[in-house]
Order: C-alpha cells, then structure tokens, then sequence
C-alpha cells in the first residue's frame, strides 16, 4: 500500500491490511480511514489531481477513487449502532475519533490502524498481543448478537491463520448457538458462507460442525458426513465449492419447507442465485433417484446435472456413482437424425430409442466407431 503514496495526519490503514502486513501475508484489502469528513478530503485529492473519484456513499461517508491505477475505498471514521439486532447497522456518528470507529468491529486482529505519516499502529484493543498469541477476541459481550455472521468471520480465521477464539469469545458463541435470533440478515450470512468454504478447507467443515455453528443454517441437529470433501473438490474442482460442502444443508430447508407448504423465503433460506438453485434442484433429484449400478443408467441419471449436485449426491449418499459418470461422461453417439435419413430411415419417435439403444452398447466398447454405430441403427430398426 505505501505506493499509493498518501500521507496525512489523519489517514490511517486499517482492519486486514494492518494485521496480514503484521502476519507478514499479502493482503488483498485496501481499508483506509480518514479521521474526518473522507469525502471532503477526497474531493481535494481530486482537486490536486492526485487521484479521480469514482463513486462517493454519502450514508457512509465513503469515496472510490483510482489512485495510481489502483481502486481505492477512503471511509469516513463512523460509528454504527444496531436498532435491529443480526441486520446492518445504521452510522450514527461520521467522522468520529479513530477510537471509536476501531471499537465498532469484529475482533481485536482486525481493530489495528496504521497512520500513513509516521507508520505507527495504534492499537487500543490489545491487537497486536492476540496476534502474537494466534488468538480471536471479539471487542465486547454484544459482538455476536449484534452480527451473528461474526461467527463465520471468526471460523473464516481460524481455518487462514491458524488462530483460536479465546474462552471467553468462545462462550459468548456457545451461547449465542443456543439461542439463535433466526431475524438476521441471511445475505451477510450466504457472503460469510461463501468466503469461509472457498477456502476448501476441511478444518473448516470440521469446526463447522464441532463448534456447532451449522445451528446458523439448521434447527436440527446435524451428523457431519465422513468425507473427505477438500480432497473431492480438488480433484473435481467446481466454481461453487461453498455449496458441495453445505448444499445439503440449504436443500433440507427447501424440502422442508415444500413439504409443509410454506414460502421459500423463509429466513433459514439463503437467497439463491439462478446457477445455485440448480445445483441444490439437481442434488434433490439424484438423491430421490433410482439409479442401479450399471454404467447406462448411471449415465442417463448423471447426465446434465451441475458437478457440484454431483459432488454432493457423492458426500451424502456414500455412493461412487457420481464418480463413474465423470470417467464415461465423455462418450457421446456420433450418427445423428440426418444419418439415420441418408441410410432410409423415416424420421420418428422412435430416433431416440435408437439413439439410447446406441448409447447402452458405446459405453460397454467406447471404441466404437460411426460406422459401428451406423449398424447398429440399421439392425435397431429391422
């Protein structure tokens, strides 16, 4: 960051950035604070033609500028309070003292600022001695209540830094899982959820279910599948990784809800995406499938369904099905309806038949060439 060159009394670096330059890890947030009014001060950096202003947040306090070819976000220091507790905060104070606007996050890792004049971390929260201790502390009794989705960041950390909460971090989590505020806003949730389990890691999934945090997403108590899951993903890598590791979960609460006749809106259902719908549609209709054995019906079964409705049917169900569809997914019947015209064959229904017919015998001799399967087309139709 110090090649943005921006130096002032009042701006500081603060959150990730201070502590992944402290864990000596690349940082890939650019958190700035201006102790002020940011947009004022942004508005003067434009003025000296030291940067361009993109998009300014007035609610926030907050301005995008491009600074040196680099998108940067300069907030206003604020200070948030929650009139409903699990949803966004509202500001309440813009352009507070640097104190106040630290003691309004997560944990004590991320409450560091770093002044961009004199390179000093102020650290009010002892910070900086957690970190030397790999420890996760929230900054008051409320942190969770306030934002269940803490809960997840704190697991997110865990898993990349090898970090613990401290106990009583810990209790105050136990706690909150026992008496969940299911009114929370569950597009912070679904953001946590997806940042934690792409990750790929199976300590994730492990603590996931440890610490009981699945009580986030279920009312019900949940069995951890025995399965190896991060070795699964790499080897089939998908785009949805978060939802091979949790899908499951989300499609119960559908089902659940289908079954009683009530909304799919529900606030135990995280909002989906098209593509995400498919994925969880897809899992349901495997799993309610009747799939033998033998290589047709696997692929018949398989074929067109998402990899991570796939991955999931695998997890849950025990079965290697899924995985013998990717070795034969790939054998595809060449003839076409114009073939079968050109050799006299009457266009009917009755080509599809043909063409499965064709398809039983290519996946027992893939080998089989076009004029293989020309034959067998004429002998299908005798």
């Amino acid at each position: 960051m110090q090649n943005l060159n921006l130096k002032d009394k009042n701006l500081y670096y603060i959150g990730g950035i201070v502590r992944d330059e402290i864990l000596n890890k690349e940082s890939f947030d650019y958190d700035i604070t201006y102790v002020g009014n940011a947009i004022e001060f942004c508005k003067n950096l434009e003025k000296n033609n030291i940067g361009k202003i993109l998009q300014i947040n007035e609610p926030f306090g907050t301005v995008r500028m491009l600074i040196n070819n680099k998108e940067v976000d300069i907030a206003s220091t604020r200070d948030e309070i929650y009139p409903e507790k699990g949803h966004l905060p509202v500001v309440s104070d813009i352009g507070c003292e640097l104190k106040k606007d630290v003691l309004r996050r997560d944990f004590t890792i991320n409450a560091m600022a770093k002044s961009t004049l004199t390179n000093e971390i102020i650290d009010y929260t002892n910070g900086l001695e957690d970190i030397k201790n790999k420890t996760l502390r929230v900054l008051h009794d409320n942190s969770f209540i306030d934002d269940p989705t803490r809960i997840l960041r704190g697991l997110k950390f865990s898993v990349r830094f090898g970090f613990s909460l401290d106990n009583h971090t810990k209790k105050l989590q136990d706690t909150y899982l026992e008496n969940i505020n299911r009114d929370m806003s569950y597009k912070r949730l679904k953001k946590e959820l997806i940042e934690t389990f792409n990750l790929n890691k199976q300590k994730a999934f492990d603590l996931f279910f440890e610490q009981k945090i699945y009580k986030l997403l279920s009312e019900k108590e949940l069995k951890k599948p025995e399965y190896n899951i991060e070795n699964l993903v790499k080897t089939y890598p998908v785009k949805h990784v978060w939802l091979v590791y949790i899908g499951w979960i989300i499609s119960d609460n559908f089902s659940q809800n289908l079954h009683q006749n009530l909304p799919l809106n529900l606030p135990q259902n995280i909002p989906l995406t098209k593509d995400e719908k498919k994925i969880i549609d897809d899992y349901r209709t495997l799993m309610d499938a009747n799939i033998d054995s033998d290589n047709y019906s696997i692929y018949k079964n398989f074929e067109n369904k998402a990899t991570e409705a796939i991955l999931l049917y695998t997890i849950m169900s025990g079965k290697d099905y899924g995985l013998k569809y990717f070795k034969i997914k790939d054998i595809k019947v060449k003839i076409n309806g114009n073939d079968l015209k050109n050799i006299g064959i009457s266009p009917s229904k009755k080509y599809s038949d043909c063409f499965d017919y064709i398809l039983k015998n290519k996946l027992k001799n893939p080998d089989m060439t076009k004029t293989e399967e020309l034959e067998l087309a004429k002998h299908f139709f005798k």
